[in-house]
């Protein structure tokens, strides 16, 4: 191959690899998201373990029930962030699939449109975990 040959090559790689890493970008803006709101049920959650055991009756039950929800959504946003995670590694074996494929001369394409594939489930598995959050 010629070195305007690899160039060319170089190029078209970086070109296929332009959407796996804007959903990279989305997954990244994802987790911050995701990130804040774990945040915010902690801090919640620390102010009502500071209440609880001062706390009787009714508002002892209230207080309870309060910590029982926002456990439930703690692991829920967990399980978010997980999925994302999973989604934004799997983005970037994709776009070492396509390197390696460009490189090489392996044909990867198989293997490469099923790490896009799963890539997008793991989004829309984080995405709906966010929405039932």
């Amino acid at each position: 191959m010629t070195m305007a040959a690899d160039a060319s090559a170089i190029a078209q790689t970086i070109q296929l690899s332009v959407t796996p890493v804007f959903l990279l970008v989305a997954t990244g803006s994802l987790l911050n998201v995701l990130a804040g709101r774990l945040s915010r049920v902690v801090d919640r959650s620390r102010v009502l373990m500071a209440r609880w055991p001062e706390t009787e009756g009714e508002e002892h039950a209230r207080v309870v029930a309060e910590l029982r929800a926002a456990d439930r959504r703690m692991r829920v946003i967990n399980n978010s962030i997980l999925a994302a995670v999973a989604c934004g590694i799997v983005v970037c074996l994709l776009v070492a699939l396509l390197f390696t494929q460009a490189f090489t001369g392996l044909n990867l394409g198989v293997a490469a449109s099923w790490a896009f594939a799963l890539a997008m489930l793991l989004l829309l598995a984080s995405l709906l975990l966010f929405l039932l959050e």
